[in-house]
Order: C-alpha cells, then sequence, then structure tokens
C-alpha cells in the first residue's frame, strides 16, 4: 500500500513519478528509464510490513517544503520573510521548484532575485503561489490560476498522457497536503509572463525575417490574440537556408506565404517537458508535423531543429526553430518531387524542356511515373517521348480522393485518359496510382506505377495494326464482330497471337473458320465488357466474358495469367478497351477436350489447327 513508482531517466537527473497510466513503455524520448519504488507523499515503512502503511502527521506549507525535496525553496522563503505567512493560517497552494530548478539558474539570475532587498524573491516566491488549494485533478488543460503576485496568470496545461505543467515547467510530485495547503514539486523556476507570442517577436533580433513575413501575411492580429498557440519560430538563420530564389517566390506569395507561416503554429500549445514520445499535432494550416524528442533534444519531422523551447507568451509558447518546414501547399512540382521516389521522371521532363509547365502558376497535376519504372534505365528523349511525358501532364490541379470511375482527364498533349476505380486501385489508363498525391502550390503530383500509354485507337484500330493478330482479326470478320469491337464500349480483350492459332490442328481451325456461329462463340470468350488492366489483378479477379462463362484473371509473379495461362503482353490501351496478348487459344468449359487420350478430340479445335496453318503461309 502506498507505494509510488519513480522513472528515472539514466544518465540524468530526471525523474518521472508514475501512476498506472504513465508508464510510457519504461522509456522517455527514447532513453531507458530505471524503475525504483518509494513510499508515496505522506506515508512511511513500518518495519516487518508491507509497503508504506504509516500516515505521517500533516505540517504545515513551510515544513512539508523541506520534507518533498524543496529545500531550497523553504530556504529562500525563510530569507525572503515569507515564512510566517506559509507557516501561519490559510489555504494555499504552491508551486515549489525543486533543489535541482533552483541550482540550474544562472548566477546571474539568481543574484538578482536574492540580492535585491529580498523583495524580487519574495515577489518571485509568490508568483508560484495560489491563495486557495488546488489538487491535481482541478488542474485542467488551457487553465490560468491567478498568483499571489499582482494576480498574474499562471498557465495550467494537462496533457493526455498525464504530465502537466505549470507555465511549462513539469510538475515533478503532486498533492502533497500540508495542514494549510497544498505543495507541488515543479522542475523549473517559473517567471511571470505579459508579452504575446507577437510581441516576443517583435523584440527578439533573431526573429527579424519572421516579423517582417508575419506583418505581410496579416497574421499579428492571430498573434496577438487570446487562445493557446505553439509558434515554431522560424530565425534568421532558417531563412538563409533556402535558396534565394525560392524564399523570393514564397515571400512574393501572398497565399504561399500564409500557409508557410500557418505551417509554424501549432493549434495548442505544446511545452517541451510534455513530450516524451512522438505526436502528431495539427497545424493552423491543416496539416500535420511529427512532435518528438530524442534524449535532451526535441525534434520536428525527426529533426532535432529546435534551438530554443518554451519561451512563455500569454497565449500560447514559442520555440525557436532554425530550419524551415515548408508545406507542400507552398511548393513547386519539382520541390514536390524531391520528396518523393520520382527523381528518373522528373530529370525525363527538365531534358523535355517541360520545366516551365511544373514551376510556373498552372494549375496542372503531374502523373509522374516512380523510378522503379525506369529498371532497364531511362529512355532517350525524343520528339516521341516528349509528346508522351505531355501527355502524363494534365489540365487542371486534382486530387485523388475526387477522381470517380469513367472520368476523362485532358492533358496537354490534347489527349484524353480515363479514370478506372478499382477496390484494390485507382488508375489512370494503364497506370495505378503508387503513392498518396502531394498537393502543391499550383500542381498536384501524382505518383504512378508505370509510364502511361494513351490509346490510340479502338480495339480494331490496335489489332490491325500489330501484325501478331492478322489471324484473329480474319476471324473476327468471319464472326461478324468487327462492328461490336470499333464501337465505343468498356472491352477487355485477351487476344490470341497467330503463334496460339498456329499451335492447333489445322483441320480442327479450319472447320471452326467456316462456322461464323462457333467462331463467334469461341471469340466472345475472349472478350469481356468491362475495363480490367493490370494494376486492378490482385490475387484473383473473375470477369464475365460475353460468351457467358467466367473468365479468372490472376497476377503470379509479376506476370498476370488469364484461366492460369501467362499472357504475352499486358495492357495495350485502346479508346474502347484494353487488350492482352495471349499465346494460347481460350477455350469455354463446354468445348474443352477431354483430358483422356482415348476420346476423339473436339471438332473446333481441328479447324482452329487448320487456320493457323493457314496463317503460317500467310505469315511466310
Amino acid at each position: 500500500p502506498n507505494v509510488c513508482a519513480v522513472q528515472k531517466l539514466i544518465g540524468t537527473n530526471r525523474k518521472y513519478f508514475t501512476n498506472c497510466k504513465q508508464w510510457y513503455q519504461r522509456k522517455i524520448c527514447g532513453k531507458s528509464t530505471v524503475i525504483s519504488y518509494e513510499c508515496c507523499p505522506g506515508y512511511e515503512k513500518v518495519p516487518g510490513e508491507k509497503g508504506c502503511p504509516a500516515a505521517l502527521p500533516l505540517s504545515n506549507i513551510y515544513e512539508t517544503l523541506g520534507v518533498v525535496g524543496s529545500a531550497t525553496t523553504q530556504l529562500y522563503s525563510d530569507r525572503s520573510n515569507l515564512r510566517p505567512e506559509i507557516e501561519g493560517p490559510g489555504s494555499f497552494t504552491i508551486f515549489a521548484p525543486s533543489n535541482e530548478a533552483w541550482a540550474s539558474l544562472s548566477a546571474e539570475t539568481l543574484d538578482s532575485l536574492v540580492s535585491n532587498v529580498n523583495i524580487e524573491l519574495l515577489n518571485a516566491l509568490r508568483y508560484h503561489m495560489v491563495n486557495k488549494r488546488v489538487l491535481t485533478d482541478e488542474l485542467k488543460h488551457g487553465t490560468t490560476l491567478n498568483s499571489m503576485y499582482q494576480n498574474l496568470p499562471i498557465q495550467i496545461h494537462h496533457y493526455p498522457n498525464g504530465i502537466v505543467t505549470v507555465n511549462c515547467a513539469r510538475l515533478l510530485k503532486a498533492d502533497h497536503h500540508a495542514t494549510n495547503g497544498v505543495v507541488h514539486v515543479i522542475d523549473k523556476v517559473i517567471a511571470t509572463t505579459t508579452n504575446s507570442i507577437q510581441q516576443i517577436i517583435e523584440t527578439e533580433e533573431s526573429l527579424e525575417t519572421l516579423r517582417a513575413a508575419v506583418a505581410a501575411s496579416n497574421l499579428n492580429s492571430l498573434l496577438e490574440s487570446e487562445g493557446q498557440y505553439t509558434l515554431l519560430a522560424p530565425t534568421n538563420e532558417a531563412f538563409e537556408k533556402i535558396p534565394q530564389e525560392t524564399l523570393n517566390r514564397i515571400l512574393g506569395d501572398p497565399e504561399a506565404l500564409k500557409d508557410l507561416l500557418n505551417h509554424h503554429i501549432l493549434k495548442s500549445a505544446m511545452c517541451a517537458e510534455a513530450i516524451i514520445a512522438g505526436l502528431t499535432m495539427e497545424t493552423l494550416e491543416g496539416t500535420t508535423l511529427d512532435v518528438g524528442c530524442s534524449g535532451e533534444d526535441l525534434t520536428l519531422n525527426g529533426k532535432p531543429i529546435i534551438a530554443n523551447k518554451d519561451i512563455l507568451a500569454t497565449n500560447g509558447v514559442v520555440h525557436f526553430v532554425n530550419e524551415l518546414l515548408i508545406p507542400d501547399s507552398a511548393k513547386t512540382l519539382f520541390e514536390l518531387a524531391q520528396e518523393s521516389e520520382v527523381s528518373k521522371s522528373m530529370d525525363l521532363f527538365r531534358q523535355a524542356g517541360l520545366s516551365s509547365h511544373l514551376t510556373g502558376n498552372e494549375r496542372v497535376t503531374l502523373l509522374a511515373p516512380v523510378n522503379d519504372a525506369f529498371k532497364d534505365g531511362n529512355p532517350p528523349v525524343d520528339s516521341y517521348m516528349k509528346n508522351l511525358l505531355l501527355n502524363h501532364i494534365v489540365r487542371d490541379q486534382l486530387s485523388s480522393k475526387y477522381l470517380y470511375h469513367g472520368q476523362k482527364l485532358q492533358t496537354l498533349g490534347d489527349k484524353e485518359l480515363r479514370v478506372f476505380v478499382y477496390r484494390n486501385n485507382l488508375c489512370i489508363e494503364n497506370a495505378c496510382i503508387a503513392a498518396h498525391d502531394k498537393r502543391g502550390r499550383f500542381g498536384t503530383l501524382f505518383s504512378m506505377d508505370k509510364m502511361l500509354t494513351p490509346p490510340s485507337g479502338s480495339v480494331m484500330d490496335v489489332l490491325k495494326a500489330d501484325h501478331r493478330f492478322s489471324t484473329l482479326v480474319a476471324a473476327i470478320q468471319s464472326a461478324g464482330l468487327m462492328e461490336t469491337l470499333n464501337r465505343p464500349g468498356t472491352f477487355t480483350v485477351f487476344a490470341p497471337t497467330n503463334e496460339a492459332f498456329r499451335a492447333m490442328p489445322q483441320g480442327e481451325l479450319n472447320k471452326l473458320m467456316g462456322n461464323a456461329k462457333e467462331l463467334a462463340n469461341i471469340l466472345k470468350f475472349h472478350i469481356a465488357d468491362e475495363i480490367l488492366v493490370s494494376g486492378a489483378v490482385g490475387a484473383l479477379v473473375r470477369l464475365k466474358s460475353m460468351q457467358g462463362d467466367k473468365l479468372e484473371v490472376s497476377v503470379k509473379n509479376h506476370v498476370i495469367h488469364i484461366n492460369k495461362e501467362p499472357v504475352a503482353e499486358s495492357d495495350i490501351m485502346a479508346t474502347n478497351g484494353v487488350i492482352y496478348a495471349v499465346n494460347s487459344v481460350l477455350q469455354p468449359q463446354a468445348s474443352r477436350p477431354q483430358e483422356r487420350g482415348d476420346e476423339p478430340a473436339d471438332p473446333a479445335l481441328e479447324i482452329f489447327k487448320q487456320a493457323s496453318a493457314l496463317s503460317t503461309v500467310k505469315d511466310k
């Protein structure tokens, strides 16, 4: 009973008095803690008994200070003539700095406090006091308490991880009861706060550039207003690290500048002492920043860039940062691409002379293939490639969450691209989106899994233009399906190559070519009335063929299979569908030959084989 756990941070004198909610996985800022146990405030051990069963008699605040590890505060209250008040009647709360807190003050500060006929010291101590008893469960987040020094406010923050701060000093030991009040031990000597965040910016020399930026974007009134904000204030040095061209562009663009500054303002006051592990905080811009810590360093997005922390203001807290945090919404497409895996395709856009579209104020969406799409090396940038790259730039700034199935997108190369929405993927023509889009100032970056190939004609146009499909084209004409595959639609065609027909017995092929109805039936089994690009194929997709039976499309070792047969080529795009080249003729269930060799073969197959032999002669 009445035992409290203490987590001590190895290598420091920092302690965390832990309750059940606050084990923090036994790590503080990534460093391990050592657990020790001691009697809770107001209790002591009894020989032979478990825990700390004996309650200590209560004494006044002055005497309690000596018991709780705040003997220096006790000494200074004696020296400043505060002692009679905290020994006498009343009901007070004192936030008593620990002995280490007093020792960490600079000699100059301490000297000015204790040498000035003790009035400064008395005022400082009275600022640590409240004229009523306040326990931790009453220390609500974002509230203020009136101190006993000129009623000046003390700011309280009570964070979800259980940590309580008083003017950004951490509450070490809470709720030590005394006959005339309560003592809370804190880890810093706190000072009065009279400046707003805006006034701190105005008086701090190292924030001169920030001061001008805040004035230019009319954020002064916000930073003067009541509220609880955290300003991650970029120093002059932070602005100097940014390329001059980038800085001039942002400072000259009111909207980008406002986004930049709002990205440095968190919606709530965040004291450094409350950060013991990574957490995601929302900025005024609506973006998020990862605020964390590593040892003694505070980190932003994993980098230790906070130079000076916990400068308290009347409306929040300021931390100085020595690196500028530029949000996506203030970046050009080239700047967005620096943080994505698309550097190879960006080189292609540069070489093709298309940079002006990606850095200016034209509203566009860039479909940038990821680096993995160029495993075999970058293609040469000729006139064909330049035109293809123009078709990777879509007019208008889009967001993937608003794209819908069947939507048509216009490119700068005057092509029309289709959007396909699948259960597991979002694709534009044959390429699918590989990462979350990044929305910049004027352009949005979509990372695509491959180079996009815009359609060049209908299914029939594509088949006629490719010599591999001459037998199939003849079969489609014989079966009367030419008109179907020329009209607007959404077809997926598994197109047998000449090689597929050659693999069949000649007699079967001839017979089939002579039977238009049977031929149409077989061909319809190769066509589905919906577009399925390879990126949409998960483990298995079943498509209903125009013949009525189901087609099973699967992927194995990155190769698409149709009815367990590998396809020779995927994603040949047409204006009314997509074509897969297959090296075998697919058979519907009813017309598949029997597996046993003693059964007669299906006559339809003989016809295919004969037609295949004919195609061999034609090809020669």
